[in-house]
């Protein structure tokens, strides 16, 4: 079977769990299974599981992974809520891994409608999602648009992308929309110039900051023990979620600044942050996968 996506910082992701040697490992974006792979062919006492909302890539890994059918299972699901179900379910999770993107072959797929060039408009990584881009797109008033290019994009001319998207709808495809929006995009940078658009556009369709905040936050309130929790993010946005978690996680005080005294019993921390600067691809990894250049690793140890 051919592998369709290079999953990124793989040794950094093998280094991160070397010393998780038995128990659960949960992945909870499973995608085409590269992460996945990796971890079951190097762990052979650790049993995997696999949460993903799209039934393309869940079918593919099921294939892929058939090797492993005794130690590895999935589950459907948005991950930041599935998380609970495997929590409920397993008493000795050990590991959880979320690689916070989009895959290569969701990218690659034209039909998908995350491409620059895609005949389609739709970007929904759950197919069944009733929130799509042709809606935001074609439906959004021009408030909101401008509020998810801001916010989810950081575009400095927000207003005058969201200005040229409400007088030239209705869009039919993502190639149309790029075509209308590239020459009011950032340039200079080593982007496409409807990046920063497209993915405020994915952001909302998705609702992936929610997501990760949410899975982050269920972590936090579980009763896990002992497990080391790794998330990989592509851009600012989410990076910066992880870090300010992951921080606060660290802390035993968790009273606010100007608080006279301690108030909150000073003994709120879940363990500690393995990564005091996100780990990035190397060199070599750069040169073979270029799409790892935005991606960064985050690794937290609970130990209560």
């Amino acid at each position: 079977m051919k592998t369709p996506h290079i999953p990124v910082l793989f040794q950094e992701v093998l280094d991160s769990f070397n010393d998780v040697k038995n128990g659960v490992i949960v992945d909870c974006t499973l995608g085409y299974g590269g992460h996945s792979s990796l971890l079951l062919e190097n762990k052979d006492n650790i049993k995997l599981i696999g949460i993903d909302q799209d039934d393309t890539a869940l079918n593919f890994s099921t294939q892929r992974l058939e090797s492993f059918k005794d130690r590895f299972e999935t589950k459907k699901g948005r991950f930041s809520h599935t998380i609970l179900d495997v929590l409920n379910e397993e008493d000795n999770v050990n590991g959880i891994l979320a690689d916070i993107g989009v895959s290569s072959l969701q990218l690659d797929q034209k039909d998908r409608g995350f491409a620059f060039d895609s005949d389609s408009l739709d970007m929904r990584m759950n197919q069944d999602s009733e929130l799509s881009a042709d809606k935001v797109v074609n439906t959004y008033s021009k408030k909101d648009l401008e509020r998810i290019l801001r916010d989810y994009g950081e575009l400095k001319n927000y207003k005058a992308v969201a200005d040229v998207i409400v007088k030239n709808r209705p869009f039919s495809s993502a190639k149309e929309l790029s075509e209308a929006i590239k020459p009011h995009a950032p340039h200079g940078k080593k982007i496409h110039p409807s990046t920063l658009a497209f993915q405020a556009i994915r952001i909302e369709v998705n609702q992936e900051l929610y997501e990760i905040e949410t899975l982050l936050d269920n972590i936090r309130n579980s009763d896990l023990d002992d497990c080391l929790v790794a998330v990989i993010t592509f851009h600012s946005l989410e990076d910066r979620i992880v870090k300010k978690r992951f921080s606060s996680w660290s802390k035993n005080c968790i009273c606010d600044a100007q608080a006279f005294r301690c108030e909150c019993g000073n003994n709120n921390s879940i363990g500690k942050v393995i990564t005091k600067k996100p780990l990035e691809a190397s060199k070599s990894e750069l040169k073979a996968n270029p799409r790892s250049r935005s991606a960064k690793l985050r690794v937290f140890k609970i130990s209560r």
